[in-house]
């Protein structure tokens, strides 16, 4: 497994190298062919053609914005480290809001087939919508565009959380449930005693699911209502036309939704078990 590790580790930096090198190669500076208009040379430029920026300029880019992550020089001009918090404190609170309320709800629907049929209607029929959908009802009653960001997190986090909470409540083994009748145990003793120990890794695939639905919803939550975070630092990079930031903010992006998961990932091993 060790040596495994090893060469897929090889055979993905090969992978970056080879694409970043490709990538570099095949940049150039768009050249004109004509004579600078006057007009041209007040919007900046003679043609009209575009490139993406190159590695390097991204990467010279990326050692200019983390050197200093969290200045503050006002509304439209944040580091990058702030734009993160920022973005990162939003996801976490409507994470655990929705946590706290769909782990408690999923255990009632998985040990209750009444409740079950009662629910599944408002599920599958509140589950489909899309998160954003509910940004526009949020802001209206609200008013407040960071908590209707974080109400649109809750939103999007709690059905996840819940159908795997509910599925790992009603798959637990009836040989556990009969030790704990056996036991005398009472309902309260046995959700916390037998049902959440077993059914804790589904719980927490639901979580690991849920935090990666998270991420990317804020990014397009914050580009609609502005004001900080990281999405709408992707947009007001985009308005600046500054690709190069763009480019690293969603490089950015992708960096802190795998340390999301990871850390999801890592917490989920410590409740997994053989049979």
């Amino acid at each position: 497994m060790g040596s495994l590790t090893v060469r897929a580790a090889i055979v993905s930096v090969l992978l970056l190298i080879v694409s970043l090198g490709a990538w570099e190669i095949a940049h150039h500076a768009p050249t004109d062919k004509a004579a600078v208009t006057e007009y041209e040379k007040l919007m900046g430029g003679a043609t009209q053609e575009s490139r993406l920026p190159a590695p390097s300029d991204i990467l010279a880019h990326a050692g200019r914005e983390l050197s200093e992550p969290f200045y503050d020089r006002g509304p439209n001009d944040k580091g990058i480290g702030l734009q993160l918090m920022y973005s990162v404190a939003r996801v976490l609170i409507g994470y655990l809001l929705a946590a706290l309320v769909a782990i408690p709800v999923g255990f009632v629907i998985g040990m209750s087939p009444l409740m079950r049929k009662a629910l599944d209607p408002f599920i599958q029929v509140l589950k489909p919508i899309s998160p954003l959908a509910w940004m526009p009802l949020a802001l209206f009653v609200i008013k407040d565009s960071g908590i209707s960001a974080g109400f649109v997190i809750f939103i999007c986090s709690v059905w996840p959380m819940m159908i795997n909470t509910a599925f790992g409540v009603a798959s637990v083994r009836r040989d556990y449930l009969n030790v704990a009748r056996t036991h005398e145990l009472s309902r309260l003793k046995t959700a916390v005693l037998v049902i959440l120990p077993a059914a804790a890794p589904t719980i927490f695939t639901g979580m690991r699911i849920s935090i990666g639905i998270s991420w990317l919803v804020i990014v397009a939550a914050e580009m609609l209502v502005g004001g900080t975070g990281i999405g709408y630092y992707v947009w007001n990079e985009w308005n600046n036309l500054n690709l190069t930031s763009v480019i690293f903010a969603i490089l950015m992006i992708g960096v802190i939704g795998m340390l999301l998961d990871l850390a999801l990932a890592n917490i989920a091993k410590l409740v997994q078990y053989a049979d």
